[in-house]
């Protein structure tokens, strides 16, 4: 492969003026379209040596013959350029969006003669005033029942307020009270226009107003001995609290903001946005990404502003948004909210206090959604039966991998080295088949995995072996002679593919034990941590999935089941190999050795502690605490020993 594109552009062809540049492929597609401040500075990198790009971009660049630009005045004016043409051109190497569809709005029709208030998850009702979305329906419609009470707009379907308005009879939800448009013929048309109007002044925020206006109404019907008329006032100031009660006060009366919550990982990402309006949390908004190319998360905050903002009325931005970190270009991003809003919008980092508070719940929300997006493609069979066939295909294999085990090396900085086995058949973990392993003595992690494999494959030769906890008995013969017949243990069942987390030099290792063990009929790969990327033995190049691909959600999935599994195992045999360092010590008993890991956090800085800080603990007298420091001191001495005999020796 040739280390330079073929049109790439000559030196100084590119300005440095700021402006958007588009990728296309032969057949003219737009590929990719990016944004810089200079022109020339940013495609350079992009044009660098083949061998120094990240895999994903160099399948971009190889798979485009031409790239254009566009030069503009301001970096504002890139910034709005880019969004027009990725919302025009959809550019597949671009991070793609994927709302979640599933939250409830309030809705208000305001196109209507009458307006309505109503549940939909349609976002595209003409006219219509939206407030949301919420995370649950019944949310929804609760609101609405306390809010109608304060507010009497119209409920009714345009069906029944057409009937209604024909003849001159109340609609029915106006007859029980649900209903409070001029179907239910109390108010006129003009009047529950204004009704309408404070609806939306309210659910914008503008609760303090009316809270004022019905507590002075209120007093004044009291004072007037109106009381019938002061308890509707007192039951609508009730449902306004209930309302808001829902919607639990989370920052300053006065503050209004968005705030984003982001998750991801090398290929996707879940945002979790809050609207909060008059300091509460008036509606959620989730959504997933998914990234072809390597991209920063000071970048992607970028990308995800431009997407939630480039088509928002003046009205839907608000004075402050708040992200978990500030884009590259935040000071072009606020001009052009600024702009769009007309008035002064602030980005800022949500950093301490309640704003805090609130990001780290949104980026909780963000992380589960991102663990649902990834899992639930592998919950379902037409997926798993289409990632084991993009697996074939992408491997070269010659049937579809149906049983898939996936090796991963533990360590604490070169100690306790421990080795998982995790099996998927079907596109579907088998637990009760995982596997852990011990490495006594190893050089690096190509050895950990040539050791863990040839034990492992060596099982694949003793198929006689009898699963230990589950030999099943029979009687045979007419002597009555009981026989433990031999049952074919889980683990001498051979894989049709092996996984390794690593790059090329766990694969040789890995390709080395197969050989050496005579299973080069298992199809091999390894999976690299950092690009997501899959290596064959020999090869000199990865094998890059696309990133909507099936198989790589598996193979994601294998990799980070083997990794927690390891983990998981190093962690429990550490906390073993600290009780048994200390249970040796006479004397010292399980309260004590609680006693003493709970004050020094760890074995090793306890070995840094000295004799009179031991006996600081309760129950540890100075005799005890001298033991405990000569057994745990006792390999230094030994050293010291060692030494002092050579140097007498010379």
């Amino acid at each position: 492969m040739a280390d330079q594109l073929p049109y790439k552009p000559k030196p100084g062809e590119i300005p440095v003026n700021p402006g958007v540049y588009r990728f296309r492929d032969a057949h003219g597609r737009v590929l990719y379209v990016g944004k810089a401040k200079n022109l020339r500075q940013r495609l350079s990198n992009y044009f660098a040596p083949l061998h120094t790009l990240h895999e994903r971009t160099r399948r971009m660049v190889t798979t485009a013959s031409s790239v254009e630009w566009t030069v503009v005045p301001t970096d504002v004016d890139s910034l709005q350029l880019e969004y027009q043409w990725i919302k025009e051109f959809d550019p597949p190497y671009n991070v793609r969006y994927k709302d979640d569809k599933s939250y409830p709005f309030l809705a208000i029709t305001l196109g209507d003669e009458a307006p309505r208030v109503m549940v939909t998850r349609n976002r595209r009702i003409p006219g219509a005033k939206y407030f949301g979305p919420y995370p649950k329906i019944w949310a929804v419609r609760d609101t609405i029942d306390l809010m109608i009470k304060v507010f009497p707009i119209r409920t009714c379907s345009d069906a029944s307020y057409k009937r209604a308005m024909q003849t001159g009879r109340p609609c029915f939800p106006g007859q029980i009270g649900k209903c409070g448009g001029p179907c239910s013929q109390r108010v006129t048309i003009e009047e529950h226009r204004a009704i309408v109007d404070d609806f939306i002044a309210f659910m914008n925020g503008g609760d303090e107003r009316f809270t004022r206006e019905l507590t002075a109404r209120m007093k004044a019907a009291a004072a007037a001995m109106d009381y019938e008329q002061a308890a509707v006032y007192r039951d609508k100031l009730a449902s306004i609290d209930a309302v808001l009660n829902k919607s639990a006060l989370v920052l300053p009366e006065d503050t209004e903001a968005d705030l984003f919550g982001v998750a991801e990982d090398e290929l996707s990402a879940a945002v979790h946005h809050f609207v909060i309006r008059g300091g509460r949390v008036r509606g959620v908004h989730s959504t997933t990404i998914d990234k072809e190319l390597d991209i920063s998360g000071p970048d992607l905050v970028d990308q995800i502003l431009q997407r939630v903002y480039g088509d928002a009325a003046p009205a839907d931005i608000p004075r402050r948004v708040l992200v978990p970190v500030l884009p590259p270009d935040a000071a072009e991003i606020e001009e052009w909210l600024s702009g769009k809003r007309g008035r002064r919008v602030e980005v800022l980092v949500a950093q301490r206090g309640q704003r805090a508070e609130l990001l780290r719940n949104a980026t909780l929300n963000a992380t589960q959604a991102l663990m649902r997006h990834k899992t639930r493609r592998t919950s379902d069979y037409a997926a798993r039966s289409q990632a084991l066939s993009d697996l074939q295909e992408a491997l070269g294999m010659d049937e579809a991998p149906l049983r898939i085990e996936c090796y991963d090396i533990s360590h604490l900085q070169g100690t306790n080295v421990v080795a998982s086995m995790v099996v998927f058949e079907d596109g579907l973990p088998r637990k009760d088949q995982y596997r852990s392993f011990s490495i006594a003595e190893t050089t690096d992690d190509t050895d950990s995995m040539h050791q863990v494999l040839m034990r492992r494959l060596a099982y694949l030769d003793r198929p006689e072996e009898v699963e230990p906890d589950a030999a099943e008995l029979a009687t045979s013969g007419e002597d009555g002679v009981v026989t433990a017949p031999a049952k074919r243990r889980r683990f001498a069942y051979p894989p049709q593919l092996l996984i390794v987390d690593g790059g090329q030099p766990q694969v040789a290792a890995a390709a080395r034990a197969l050989a050496d063990s005579g299973h080069e009929e298992i199809a091999l790969c390894g999976i690299a941590k950092r690009l997501e990327e899959l290596w064959l033995p020999g090869e000199d190049y990865p094998v890059i999935l696309p990133r909507t691909s099936e198989a790589l959600y598996l193979v994601q999935r294998l990799r980070d089941e083997a990794h927690r599994f390891a983990i998981t195992h190093q962690r429990k045999r550490r906390r073993r190999d600290i009780h048994t360092v200390l249970s040796e010590v006479p004397g010292l008993g399980d309260a004590r050795i609680r006693s003493l890991l709970r004050h020094f956090g760890s074995v090793a800085a306890l070995r840094e502690g000295t004799i009179e800080q031991i006996e600081e603990l309760p129950g540890i007298g100075p005799k005890l605490a001298a033991t405990i420091y000569e057994h745990l001191h006792r390999d230094d001495a030994r050293e010291a020993a060692v030494e002092a005999a050579g140097a007498d020796d010379r």
